[in-house]
């Protein structure tokens, strides 16, 4: 039997969009009376339109989502797809990784047509959190009390407090860089620097319910921030003694707040990937290429320490330096995680984060990676420069990190 080989192609960033983030507030925010599906539609619609591209081209739909229950289960992405008006060929699946979802699900598209098995695969990811919130599929790791134990279960906001306490990271320091965040996206949101990849939600008149991302506060300032409690402040002694065990020289402070933490969004976004070949045959324009990703874990009380560990196996793998980066998009998962990052890298402040991230604009879990991906896609192409990584930690101790190069 002769099989026809299969060349390795390059996977080539079409095209990258997202929705607005929103407040997550149920009930309350501008996304609330809507579902999952409702905010994914508009997106799987201006890819086709955008690109001139019949679904029937796709071959794939990867959604990353986090919490997979209610509104976001039964394999979100194969029905988000149908919901659209998509063709019935196209397949789907949903995954999760945690934080680094959707990502991973953009990675792992790559990797299909990097193989040669697919030529045409749409990924992203959602998270509507005003109706579907973090920690309501009542997943073993925080709802059984054996589970927690056995696997050193500890919330994400203390983690970020055990890092901050480990790298010696002053409440100030933690406030300098929110406000920054929100400065920056600020100034990108009124500058236009979004949207290229913005598409709205309408509602049944037609109208956009939103056009830009509704938590960042350009009146935010350093004093405002300051006056914010620390939100963890109430639980930390239940956490103590599994630090003491873990991290005996470690004396656990509290510092995140409302104000240098993530923002709780809801969210949605999507990346077109295609094989040169795809490219040429359906008239795509690709703008980049995915050139390599890793993922990596770390020890899961510290946890949000494995984008460290990711960014250290690409950059091994590839050769690279970090000098050799010209944009890094690191989300801002609690204010430490960023400065810890930006310390093992040495990166200047000036090619980090350079239009804001989750601090300002919020942290949408599955949807973040195709939203970061998406800014500094948009942001090398305006700067042209050439490549940047995006990286992303995770619960239990999970990282991603992404490396493109515009073409």
């Amino acid at each position: 039997m002769n099989i026809r080989e299969v060349n390795i192609n390059e996977a080539l960033i079409v095209d990258a969009v997202r929705i607005p983030r929103a407040k997550a507030k149920k009930g309350e925010g501008a996304y609330a009376a809507l579902k999952p599906v409702d905010l994914l539609k508009p997106l799987f619609n201006a890819l086709t339109e955008r690109n001139r591209l019949s679904s029937d081209e796709v071959e794939d739909v990867l959604l990353g989502c986090s919490t997979q229950s209610g509104d976001q289960g039964a394999n979100l992405a194969k029905i988000a797809s149908l919901y659209a008006g998509w063709s019935d060929t196209v397949s789907g699946a949903s995954i999760s990784r945690f934080c680094c979802s959707g990502l991973d699900a953009i990675n792992l598209g790559a990797s299909k047509i990097l193989s040669g098995m697919e030529s045409v695969v749409v990924a992203g990811g959602v998270e509507q959190l005003s109706r579907v919130p973090m920690f309501s599929d009542k997943g073993a790791w925080y709802s059984d009390a054996q589970v927690m134990k056995a696997t050193r279960f500890m919330h994400m906001g203390l983690a970020a407090d055990l890092i901050a306490s480990q790298q010696g990271f002053s409440r100030e320091q933690l406030d300098q860089l929110a406000l920054r965040s929100h400065q920056r996206a600020a100034n990108a949101t009124r500058l236009g620097y979004f949207d290229k990849s913005l598409i709205a939600v309408k509602d049944p008149q037609g109208q956009a319910m939103l056009r830009q991302d509704n938590n960042i506060r350009s009146d935010s300032d350093l004093a405002q921030l300051s006056r914010l409690a620390p939100s963890f402040a109430d639980v930390v002694d239940l956490v103590k003694p599994l630090v003491k065990q873990v991290y005996p020289q470690i004396r656990l402070q509290t510092s995140h707040t409302s104000g240098n933490a993530p923002a709780l969004v809801d969210g949605a976004s999507l990346v077109l990937l295609a094989s040169r070949d795809a490219c040429q045959r359906l008239d795509l324009k690709p703008r980049a290429r995915l050139r390599h990703f890793a993922n990596a874990s770390d020890e899961p009380v510290i946890m949000l320490t494995g984008h460290l560990r990711s960014t250290e196996k690409l950059l091994r793998a590839t050769g690279l330096t970090p000098d050799d980066i010209d944009l890094w998009e690191v989300n801002e998962s609690f204010a430490a995680t960023v400065l810890m990052y930006q310390r093992q890298f040495n990166i200047d402040s000036e090619r980090l984060n350079v239009n804001g991230s989750a601090i300002a604009m919020g942290h949408p879990l599955g949807a973040t990676g195709g939203n970061l991906l998406g800014t500094l896609l948009d942001e090398l192409e305006r700067r042209d420069l050439s490549c940047g990584i995006i990286s992303i930690c995770g619960g239990a101790g999970v990282g991603v990190t992404t490396l493109i190069e515009r073409l």
